[in-house]
């Protein structure tokens, strides 16, 4: 009996110390903002479809860093012009992020306001040719929608960046 308690209470500490590493893993990859975004098409009004492809040890991570991904694409990478869409540059410059570091920090965390302006567009399957094995990783391919307009707007209500109108 002592030892089947023993044997259990192994176990979750086992289990516990490894939830840490993967949660870890997981934070690492997705902090470090590595994908490529393309633009896959026109969404609804003021929503851009695209498709991400994120980088992890963890096909599951990649797939959950997609929405994160995709946000900071279009703040920061912007994209070229293909599939019916117009080529969009970043909106945010890089000394704007330096001025609002700690609101972009925020922004990104887990469970940020990142996510109020993105969705899945897929019903949460990959296709095969959206997932790939490079050297020890994976890369696979998302579609997202990302409400452009809104996020947008919310950045120039907030300060960050300018209205358009402005320039004129």
């Amino acid at each position: 009996m002592k030892s089947l308690k023993k044997t259990v209470l192994l176990s979750c500490v086992l289990l516990v110390v490894l939830s840490c590493g993967s949660s870890k893993q997981a934070s690492k990859d997705t902090d470090a903002f590595r994908y490529e975004i393309v633009c896959e098409g026109v969404g609804t009004q003021g929503s851009n479809l695209i498709k991400v492809y994120s980088y992890s040890k963890k096909p599951v991570v990649a797939i959950e860093s997609a929405k994160k991904n995709a946000v900071h694409g279009i703040l920061f990478k912007g994209f070229t012009g293909a599939n019916g869409c117009a080529a969009q540059r970043a909106l945010v410059t890089p000394a704007v992020y330096e001025q609002n570091r700690s609101f972009f920090d925020n922004f990104f965390a887990d469970n940020g306001n990142y996510s109020r302006y993105v969705s899945l567009s897929s019903d949460g399957s990959i296709d095969s040719k959206d997932r790939l094995k490079v050297g020890k990783e994976y890369k696979i391919g998302v579609i997202v929608s990302v409400n452009t307009a809104s996020l947008r707007r919310d950045l120039e209500n907030a300060g960050i960046i300018k209205k358009l109108s402005s320039g004129f």
